[in-house]
């Protein structure tokens, strides 16, 4: 299976700035798309999440791609199988960027992530309900998606939030850049920059706040203004 595909990215230290994904989770239309108009601005990264996306289909990819066809678009499809025909589906309706579970077979991984390289799109594996199976990091690290994703899910979190906890751990052995994403608060920020991300993802802190616009902006501001780096490196798009 692995023999299919010709594996040839090649990691390199961030020297970026990491970009801000905001998720967009909410499963009422009017205010997606509310919220997404007032926060466009002070984001890198427009996530349509997973349940919204189960919801809307790729209309919503569609849509919000051609409202804002400057931003990057992610489409939070958690894919399980199927990963060379759900990847073509999103990309063709304009999503930059598609999650794969880590709990998916190499195939569908592999899959994917091909999809993603003939397209000059992105694919980050998502490390939910993996646990202490995120010491399969080295697994990862030999599929070369573009990013991994340290996500503590909302139901995960009814319990306990160890996001800390696994971004402390994982970001010393993983080569692969962190996206970062479950529960993130502003106070957060100083810290997470700490273990160098790729991206933060941010959702209710945003999302449901009385002025999302100014939210944004100040995710936006501490982002920008804390990062240990100068200037955003373009070419990791």
């Amino acid at each position: 299976m692995t023999d299919q595909f010709e594996v040839t990215n090649e990691y390199l230290p961030i020297k970026s700035k990491p970009l801000l994904q905001i998720a967009l989770d909410s499963i009422n239309l009017d205010e997606v798309f509310r919220v997404a108009e007032l926060v466009q601005e002070h984001v890198d990264i427009l996530e349509i999440g997973t349940v919204l996306l189960k919801k809307e289909g790729i209309r919503i990819v569609e849509k919000m791609k051609r409202l804002y066809p400057d931003t990057l678009i992610c489409a939070d499809t958690k894919t399980v199988d199927l990963g060379k025909l759900e990847a073509q589906i999103m990309f063709e309706a304009g999503a930059d960027l598609i999650s794969v579970c880590g709990l998916a077979s190499e195939a569908t991984i592999m899959f994917a992530i091909h999809e993603a390289r003939i397209r000059q799109k992105k694919v980050m594996i998502d490390l939910i309900g993996l646990g202490d199976s995120y010491r399969q990091i080295k697994r990862f690290t030999y599929l070369q998606p573009d990013y991994l994703t340290v996500y503590t899910g909302i139901d995960e979190r009814s319990t306990e939030n160890d996001l800390f906890q696994k971004v402390e751990i994982i970001s010393q052995i993983s080569p692969i850049p962190l996206a970062i994403s479950g529960g993130v608060q502003l106070d957060d920020i100083s810290y997470l920059l700490i273990f160098n991300p790729a991206i933060i993802i941010v959702g209710a802190a945003i999302t449901v706040s009385s002025d999302p616009n100014k939210a944004a902006k100040k995710f936006w501001e501490n982002i920008k203004s804390l990062s240990f780096m100068n200037d955003v490196d373009e070419s990791l798009w």
